[in-house]
């Protein structure tokens, strides 16, 4: 057994992935340090951006998706109206208040410059933040909490999901729930005599000893920030939780509220390869849509006050042929479309250099173009959402391209 395999067995109880080396916390503490969040929620599979915010005002998209393309504002089954040209999937309605709010925006022609097709190397790569470099070690949001200031504490960095994600891995302790419902749990370890057996077999040993420690800690802290209060039961007035995504946004809003250390969160989201059968204002890709789009809205909710303070980030890892397919569905494309929501965030607007989806627009004739690196937007959030400076920015986004974005999507 590898090294790090047996650390990770250690930390059964916690769900918590091992630092790869020494921990590496910036020492530059604040007031609140943790009190400006990141949510980002990762679509795999490839979501259809031009079905998610559709460019229903132009000529060509119906010509593209004469059966899956949605119908004008206003028609049945069409999209919801975003600024004239743009329109919203119908699935999405609940996050209307929030673009009336300007608390959503939306930046289109999005995503990585590699031009793989491939769901596993692009998927890795938005994890990494190093397109087309497959040996990067790391994933961006593990260098950014190493990046962030104040004190370390294990749950700082929290991830959602069947395994660790790409994306967290690195020389800073992140801690991983197969989803927050199952994880808030008693585990073996949270049978005294056992948790006593163990606590005795590694306090201070000199190899293991701070990783179990550490284990222990977030799981810990995870189970205390999990159980809701009186008071916030009552808010619910009895509501159940709904099921799937919206049911782990509402826990994860939970987890937030009650834990101030909680500071970074990701969440994976599958079935987006819609191949065939798409549909348009209804069928599969709405299906999957509408929860997301609920969870999406309910963490707003659920977060409160604390919303104002938190950047959700929604991506995939490249978007779908601009022309339906003969299944009725669409292929793997290039440019997609990036969600942000929060307080921070100058909403109620699509950004991004937009060129239409008329033939001559398109990558290599059949995909939307990349015209804006995600690297650019990531780098926005980190420096005018999570304060960032230069030096912190070129560790956390080593390979930045020279082309920066033109737009402001940040308050800052």
């Amino acid at each position: 057994m590898q090294r790090r395999d047996f650390l990770n067995a250690l930390a059964l109880g916690a769900g918590i992935v091992l630092p790869l080396g020494p921990h590496a916390w910036a020492a530059t503490a604040s007031a609140s340090p943790t009190r400006r969040k990141l949510v980002v929620v990762m679509l795999r599979g490839a979501v259809d951006g031009l079905n998610v915010v559709a460019p229903v005002g132009d000529e060509n998209y119906l010509r593209l998706r004469p059966t899956i393309g949605l119908a004008a504002p206003g028609m049945e089954g069409g999209a919801l109206d975003l600024d004239g040209y743009f329109g919203l999937h119908p699935a999405l309605s609940s996050l209307q208040p929030l673009w009336q709010h300007k608390k959503l925006a939306f930046v289109h022609a999005s995503g990585s410059p590699d031009a793989t097709r491939s769901h596993f190397d692009a998927q890795d790569y938005m994890e990494s933040a190093t397109p087309g470099r497959k040996n990067t070690p790391d994933g961006w949001m593990n260098r950014l909490v190493a990046a962030l200031p104040g004190s370390a504490t294990p749950s700082r960095l929290l991830g959602i999901g069947p395994v660790m994600p790409r994306i967290l891995a690195g020389t800073a302790a992140a801690v991983n729930l197969p989803n927050v419902a199952s994880a808030a749990k008693a585990d073996v370890l949270d049978r005294p005599e056992v948790a006593a057996a163990f606590d005795a077999l590694y306090d201070g040993h000199p190899r293991f000893g701070r990783a179990y420690a550490d284990g222990r800690t977030a799981h810990r802290e995870v189970m205390d920030a999990a159980t809701e209060t009186p008071q916030m039961m009552a808010a619910d007035r009895g509501a159940p939780l709904p099921n799937g995504f919206p049911d782990d946004a509402a826990r994860l809003a939970t987890l937030m509220r009650n834990d101030p250390r909680i500071q970074l969160a990701f969440v994976a989201l599958g079935g987006w390869d819609t191949h065939a059968a798409q549909g348009a204002g209804s069928g599969q890709l709405a299906n999957r849509l509408a929860p997301l789009g609920q969870g999406l809205a309910l963490l707003a909710e659920r977060l409160g006050p604390l919303f104002d303070d938190t950047l959700v980030l929604v991506m995939s890892e490249f978007g779908r042929t601009a022309r339906e397919n003969g299944n009725g569905g669409t292929d793997h494309g290039h440019g997609n479309v990036m969600w942000l929501l929060g307080g921070n965030v100058n909403g109620g607007k699509v950004y991004g250099e937009w060129e239409g989806v008329g033939d001559a627009a398109l990558n290599e004739g059949r995909d939307l173009p990349v015209n804006t690196d995600f690297r650019s937007v990531l780098a926005q959030v980190a420096e005018r959402h999570l304060l960032l400076g230069d030096k912190q920015l070129l560790q956390v986004f080593p390979a930045m391209p020279q082309r920066t974005a033109s737009f402001q999507v940040m308050k800052g």
